[in-house]
């Protein structure tokens, strides 16, 4: 079976965020913002996986769109947590890399699937 980038790209991300968190919360006694960005996050994977399992090319598409809306937020939270310093540099650059390329991804998608309904 052919791999699935968003799929794979998703899942590397939420696991990349869940260690984040872990560290947040143990060595930065960090709980609100780490928590929003856990739940962001994850999220955008489990949405893939919802819009591989549709039901139709609507819901396809509407999953994809929330997928796309989360990892927005998700880079809001990153960029948040890296200006107030609880994320260091480096590990924050990386994790806004990661991002930017899953809503790249997804745009994509997206805009591949208007134009072919169009």
């Amino acid at each position: 079976m052919k791999e699935n980038i968003i799929q794979s790209k998703s899942y590397e991300f939420a696991l990349k965020i869940i260690k984040v968190y872990k560290l947040l919360v143990e060595d930065k006694k960090e709980f609100v913002l780490s928590k929003q960005l856990l739940r962001s996050g994850t999220s955008i994977g489990a949405n893939i996986e919802e819009a591989i399992g549709g039901q139709s090319e609507r819901d396809f598409y509407a999953k994809l769109t929330i997928s796309y809306k989360e990892a927005r937020e998700t880079k809001y939270w990153i960029r948040l947590l890296k200006d107030s310093t609880y994320l260091e540099l480096d590990s924050a650059n990386e994790l806004l890399r990661d991002v930017e390329e899953i809503l790249r991804i997804i745009g994509s998608i997206q805009k591949t699937l208007k134009n072919k309904n169009s």
